[in-house]
């Protein structure tokens, strides 16, 4: 397998594998967690290093993981005072614990492997140079840890799929049928830690933070169903991790940084042509509502004149301007809209309302 065939199936596995837990970051109002999550365990492996004296042992995982708890915790001890909001907590926090992380790189871990920048930006052209043996093939140290982590990922939000979905809608209801809301909220987070653990030595912080939440934020635009909402942010996150390896293929430019340029053109084209919550369907939608409600407004009209002395005047398209005080233009628009819906019958400029326009002018009096 060539080394640009398995930079891109790296690319889509550790996209897809943030993407999965982010789809509960986004649908709970915790996207920047994500960003304190993925910077913090930092500290985590820095202190694991220093124990351990080994970047290759598992136990960095471990020990990044619960950073990453510990982390959510000190942001919730925050928020429990009342003093601070749950963006403030974040902002407190995680530059804290990544400060100090720093700090003891630069003071005691040089010479290491173990650099802030590898660590922020990754650099996804060398995951193919660090191999490890399964068996009899020769594989991606990346694709391995990421492809473990996808599968678990997977395999939990499968497992638990009702009492997430329970504890992110309604908390509530979750306590009343015994689930513990708190339980399933922090091994939501150690799926988030350990997950950002694996990423960010292939990809950087700064690109687990946008796999996380970008193809969730867009597939929330997209579909109102959980379901859905997981399958959508996947397939995004495996179409942008696959566009960034070619975009940055053809500009010689960093894979990573690609890889989140085309998850913002994704959500860019997600949020303006969504179908139903995109700028433009909004834009069309507030359009039509302009021309019901003006259609709904002349056959109120129309009913209130109806058989009354003054109908001869009130009744006729030319003297709508006065009446409805509308521009000429737009009461022909209106009158030519409401004709082809079968709401009014223009006679030699004399209007009448059809029994459909009788019934929506009451409907819409009942309910004003």
């Amino acid at each position: 397998m060539s080394a640009a065939a398995e930079i891109q199936i790296i690319a889509v596995v550790v996209a897809v594998a943030c993407a999965l837990p982010g789809v509960f970051l986004v649908l709970r109002r915790m996207a920047m967690m994500s960003d304190a999550i993925s910077h913090t365990v930092l500290l985590g492996i820095v202190l694991g290093f220093f124990v351990i004296g080994s970047l290759d042992s598992p136990f960095l995982i471990l020990a990044a993981a619960a950073m990453g708890v510990i982390t959510v915790s000190l942001v919730e001890l925050l928020l429990r005072t009342r003093l601070v909001r749950q963006d403030a907590a974040i902002g407190l926090v995680f530059p804290a614990l990544f400060s100090i992380a720093v700090i003891l790189i630069s003071r005691f871990a040089r010479g290491v492997h173990l650099d802030v920048d590898a660590v922020l930006l990754g650099e996804l052209a060398f995951a193919p140079l660090d191999r490890i043996d399964i068996g009899s093939i020769d594989l991606p140290r990346s694709l391995v840890v990421m492809g473990l982590t996808l599968v678990v990922n997977a395999v939990l939000i499968a497992l638990f799929y009702k009492e997430l979905k329970l504890t992110t809608f309604d908390p509530g209801l979750a306590v009343a049928l015994g689930f513990s809301p708190t339980l399933i909220h922090y091994g939501l987070m150690l799926m988030v830690s350990v997950t950002a653990v694996g990423a960010f030595d292939a990809v950087g912080s700064i690109l687990v933070v946008a796999l996380m939440i970008t193809p969730a934020a867009a597939a929330y635009l997209l579909t109102d169903r959980l379901s859905r909402m997981l399958l959508y942010s996947a397939a995004l996150a495996a179409s942008a991790a696959v566009a960034g390896f070619w975009m940055a293929w053809f500009l010689d430019a960093n894979i990573a940084g690609a890889i989140a340029s085309m998850l913002g053109v994704l959500f860019l084209g997600v949020f303006l042509l969504a179908p139903e919550r995109g700028l433009l369907a909004q834009a069309a939608r507030r359009g039509r509502q302009r021309w019901d409600f003006a259609q709904t407004a002349l056959t109120i009209h129309l009913l209130n004149h109806e058989h009354t002395p003054d109908s001869v005047q009130e009744c006729r398209v030319d003297h709508l301007h006065y009446h409805m005080r509308w521009e000429p233009n737009f009461a022909a628009t209106v009158v030519s809209q409401a004709e082809r819906g079968g709401l009014v019958r223009r006679t030699n400029g004399d209007l009448a309302l059809t029994a459909d326009g009788r019934e929506r002018a009451r409907t819409a009096l009942v309910h004003s």
